[in-house]
């Protein structure tokens, strides 16, 4: 072997989800795969793809409920996880996760198709999830570039979550909404599954892809109390899993949020002997079909 050979695999930095080396290579431990929209002949639920942006690139999978042609339904923006360098809205997990939440809950469901580093380094992400919000808002009078939305979304009914790095994108937008509002939208819940916030060894990995971040208490990664009680929704619920790594940081967010001055109601739903994202990959797992029946039943409770 050449040293040039042994050169170029040597590690610069090491992290959960990827290895960064000294030649400037990166690896990102787990592969994505997508799925096509598809519709379910069982539930009547229908999907397709559509475009936000095309510079940057950013996306969303619509889901639409079997309704009425003139029936107005709640509105759930979603934004998966994944470490920010990871998954998609169009993988199989994620899409199968929202055909069954929106069965469900009978809800229209924007599921968002955001940046990944490397090719889009933080806080690409967050801008992408921006991107999203607005690109829905402009659906509130009815004329819209998408008629599902158009013709079925009730903005007096919107909701906005995802698990993981998604719950921490969701709570940036929702203190983005809290200090320059969303005309038109009235904004009930937000839904953090499993959330990824400051306070472990995976910050590390995230100022890492964000150069400009500003260091662990940067207000992305760890929200001060300031942010929080700018929250507008009328209510926020935490879905937390016993085994999973990010369960405490989770949890402190949790009471930061309680002790924030935030007026809205706060609900914990702990899953024990399950690890971090567990409905994803057990969908049949009766804490999972827990998980969806509770998420939906949230996005009902008006």
């Amino acid at each position: 072997m050449g040293s040039n050979e042994v050169a170029s695999n040597e590690v610069d930095r090491k992290f959960r989800f990827l290895t960064a080396y000294k030649d400037g290579r990166v690896e990102i431990h787990y592969s994505t795969q997508k799925t096509p929209p598809s519709n379910d002949p069982n539930t009547g639920v229908q999907s397709k793809d559509v475009t936000i942006s095309t510079e940057p690139p950013v996306s969303a999978r619509v889901y639409l409920p079997k309704i009425n042609p003139t029936q107005k339904v709640p509105v759930l923006y979603y934004i998966h996880g994944g470490g920010f360098c990871f998954e998609s809205a169009f993988s199989p997990p994620f899409h199968s996760h929202l055909m069954a939440l929106v069965a469900e809950a009978n809800v229209i469901a924007v599921s968002l198709e955001y940046g990944l580093w490397p090719e889009r380094p933080l806080p690409g992400s967050y801008v992408d999830a921006w991107a999203g919000l607005q690109w829905i808002a402009s659906h509130v009078k009815g004329n819209g570039p998408e008629p599902w939305l158009n013709d079925h979304a009730d903005f007096s009914r919107f909701f906005m979550g995802g698990d993981s790095g998604g719950a921490n994108m969701s709570n940036f937008l929702a203190v983005q909404i809290g200090s320059y509002g969303l005309p038109g939208v009235r904004f009930i819940g937000m839904i953090m599954v499993h959330p990824f916030f400051g306070g472990m060894e995976d910050d590390e990995m995230w100022m890492f892809m964000y150069p400009t971040n500003c260091g662990k208490q940067d207000p992305k990664l760890k929200p001060p109390p300031e942010d929080l009680a700018k929250l507008t929704c009328e209510k926020v619920l935490f879905f937390f899993a016993e085994k999973d790594h990010l369960r405490e940081v989770g949890g402190i967010f949790s009471d930061d949020l309680k002790k924030s001055g935030y007026k809205g109601a706060v609900e914990v739903v702990e899953h024990d002997g399950v690890a971090h994202e567990f409905h994803l990959f057990d969908p049949a797992h009766d804490k999972s079909i827990s998980l969806v029946k509770k998420f939906a039943s949230f996005l009902n409770e008006v």
